[in-house]
């Protein structure tokens, strides 16, 4: 059974940081690239930042570049995404996505955690 266990998320104010992990279980983790997603009330759910099974290609949405950072660690299963001078708008549940390189292109989320911004 493949379970993604997101964790790190909370309340914090403008300008400040988080750091939120996802750690896999059940599944070859370096064979799945993995992402984050997030959903704020209201709206759809929106690729925030991927990188690739071997860590060596990230890529993230214009609103966020500069401040979010993916990162992998494949000898422990675990995915980061470091969110550093956080705004309003950045609210909303994150999810870590896992979808395997190959064919079928199996794709797993985890039941997010929620990030909240207070300005």
């Amino acid at each position: 059974q493949v379970v993604l266990v997101e964790s790190g998320g909370g309340l914090v104010q403008t300008g400040e940081s988080l750091t939120l992990s996802c750690t896999a279980s059940g599944l070859t983790f370096r064979q799945y690239a993995m992402s984050w997603y997030r959903q704020a009330p209201g709206k759809e759910r929106e690729l925030v930042a991927r990188i690739t099974s071997t860590g060596g290609t990230t890529n993230y949405r214009d609103s966020v570049k500069g401040r979010f950072t993916i990162s992998r660690d494949n000898a422990n299963n675990t995915v980061y995404l470091q969110m550093n001078s956080l705004k309003p708008d950045d609210t909303a549940v994150y999810y870590c996505q896992g979808t395997y390189t190959v064919l079928p292109r199996f794709q797993y989320w985890g039941r997010g955690t929620q990030v909240t911004v207070s300005s």
